[in-house]
Formats: structure tokens, sequence, C-alpha cells
């Protein structure tokens, strides 16, 4: 017989951790083997015990899961986290996606399919509820629309890359500026001349333009 998959319980309602400990306790292939209240618990428990699986709330105090899950994984790359969580909108999913997370599961699922998201990504597989499912789906392909018909990077002067790079990472006009050591009145018509050639109209747009052609990542 196969080892039972070790799970912990990261949660910061103890009523909540009390119930998945009944209803996973029943599964005959699975035990408890910790719990945590916030991220850092789970972060600190996870390197102490070696979870197969932590099953990850979203919303805690201190440190949220989504930065608890990115800890994680860098720490302990072979530890899978599930999603376990009443939020279901598109910020949070995406969020936890790129965090690393290999499943997303919103707390009104029903007993069967936590224990079989929990058996999924447990192997190496992803599990995502089926309606979040559609949604990264439909994010893939707007994303692939959008790129086959925008600008490539390499339209731009290596100067004007320059400046949206800076852009993206949040600096103003007189900071790129004095990095680039030109004036902020040219850092404007640079900027101007950026959006003009890859067709957008404002700081949001050229930093998902920035993050889709990789002149920025998620971590800077």
């Amino acid at each position: 017989m196969a080892d039972p998959i070790r799970l912990l319980l990261a949660d910061d309602h103890a009523v909540v951790r009390s119930g998945l400990r009944l209803l996973l306790e029943a599964q005959p292939d699975m035990v408890i083997i910790g719990e945590a209240e916030n991220g850092a618990d789970a972060i600190r428990r996870t390197a102490e015990l070696r979870p197969d699986v932590v099953l990850m709330d979203i919303a805690m105090p201190g440190m949220n899961g989504i930065e608890a899950t990115r800890r994680i994984k860098a720490d302990s790359p072979r530890t899978a986290v599930l999603a376990l969580t009443m939020y279901e909108d598109d910020q949070y999913f995406f969020e936890m996606l790129r965090a690393g997370a290999a499943g997303y599961v919103p707390k009104r699922a029903a007993p069967d399919e936590l224990a079989s998201a929990i058996r999924a990504v447990s192997r190496g597989d992803v599990f995502l509820y089926p309606s979040l499912a559609g949604r990264l789906v439909q994010d893939y392909l707007l994303r692939r629309d959008v790129e086959e018909h925008e600008p490539p990077a390499d339209d731009l002067t290596p100067r004007e890359q320059e400046v949206l790079t800076l852009i993206a990472q949040g600096l103003s006009n007189g900071e790129i500026g004095e990095q680039l050591v030109i004036s902020a009145k040219t850092v404007d018509r640079h900027r101007e001349n950026i959006m003009r050639k890859v067709n957008l109209h404002n700081r949001v747009d050229l930093v998902k333009y920035a993050l889709r052609k990789g002149l920025i990542d998620l971590e800077e």
C-alpha cells in the first residue's frame, strides 16, 4: 500500500481547520501532520514537517497565503500548495497560480472534489475548479490575441526600451531622467513616442506590455 498523502492545513479559523481534519482524516490515503494559522506559521511548519500538500487559505492575518505560497515553493519545491479559499475572483486566482500553487479550490466545493484535488496535486498534476479553469483558458486566449496584434518590443529604440522598463518599474519622469542622465522633458517625449508606437495610452497598459515582452518580471 502506498504511503498516505501528508497534509498541512493553513487557515486562520480554527473551526475550518477542525472541519477539514474531520473530513480528510476519513480518507484512507490522507493524514494530517500539522496545522498553521497564518502564512508565516505555514512557512515554518512546512520547513519542519515537509508535507506533500499544503492546503492554503489566502486571507490570513500578517502574511497572506499568496506570499506564503511563494516562499514555500522557493524553500520546499517538492511540496504542492493547493489554494482552498472563499475567494473566486480573478485577482486572487491568478496571483496564487503565479506564486506557485498547483491548484485552486473554492470552499464551496464538494468534499469529494477537494479530495480529488489533493490527490491530483500530490502526484504532480494541476487541479483547477471547473469554473476557474474556464477563466484561465479565456485569459490565455485574450493574451494570445493581444500579443498577435501588438507591435513587438523591437519596434522601440534601445533608449525607448530603457525608458519603458523604468516607467513599468514605477519611476517618475524626473527619476528616470536622473538615472539616464537626460531631462524630464526628454523622458516625456520618449514616453509619447512609445505610446504612439505600441498604441497604448496609459501607464497601466505600458506595464502590462512590458511584462508581456519580458522587459520586466513580476518579482521586480
